[in-house]
């Protein structure tokens, strides 16, 4: 599993690669200095705040770094030349559409997709990661924050907060993804990503599996 300790050691390990501290490796983003600060890790109730994808995707096109070496620092790989890499198509994971998702017969009860014949994507998962697969965005309904075509990454695993954006899908076979606003053991209420799309509140007993998105290439 991608844990917040290992994403902010990539980052600090990212830095140092290229001789900078973290404040230097956010100003050469174009980021505000302090966005990757000690201080800026943890929320003030304590809950791990994680950086975003975006502000990854900055320092990434900044350093000249590649998703791959990235993920290489998470599992504290060295990701320099003559570093073992996995072998191609080690870490595929499964990618649906989420049309496709929607249909019967392709998830397990537990949100997992089940049977063979996907489309596999490389996705360099972390160890733990087992059960991670690719959703691809169809149409416009999540602009801005999604656009069509953009991959998420969904581990069925990982534990779902309040404000973390999620993959649901119902009983009816509708699948969307949202931010988590609130959940009790009766009812979920999700806000949309789009300001034009509704937000939404479900019965529990009408929700098939919530998942919590990891990661998103855009």
């Amino acid at each position: 599993m991608l844990s917040h300790d290992r994403i902010w050691a990539a980052i600090d390990a990212l830095a140092e690669r290229h001789k900078l501290s973290p404040s230097g490796l956010a100003r050469r983003a174009g980021l505000d200095p302090t966005s990757f600060n000690k201080s800026k890790r943890q929320a003030s109730d304590g809950r791990s705040r994680w950086p975003s994808t975006e502000s990854v995707s900055k320092v990434l096109e900044a350093t000249g770094s590649s998703l791959e070496e990235f993920m290489a620092m998470v599992r504290g790989q060295a990701a320099g030349a003559g570093s073992e890499r996995a072998a191609p198509g080690s870490n595929a994971i499964p990618l649906l559409g989420f049309a496709q998702a929607g249909a019967g017969g392709f998830f397990d009860d537990g949100g997992f997709p089940a049977g063979q014949g996907w489309e596999m994507v490389d996705f360099p998962t972390a160890p733990g990661g087992k059960g991670v697969y690719a959703l691809e965005v169809q149409g416009e309904s999540m602009l801005p924050l999604y656009r069509d075509g953009d991959v998420l990454i969904v581990e069925p695993h990982a534990q779902v907060r309040r404000g973390d954006r999620v993959v649901v899908k119902t009983r009816e076979g509708e699948v969307m993804a949202k931010i988590l606003h609130r959940q009790t053991a009766r009812t979920i209420e999700l806000s949309s990503l789009n300001i034009e799309h509704e937000n939404r509140v479900f019965d529990m007993a009408d929700v098939e599996w919530v998942a919590r998105i990891i990661w998103a290439s855009q």
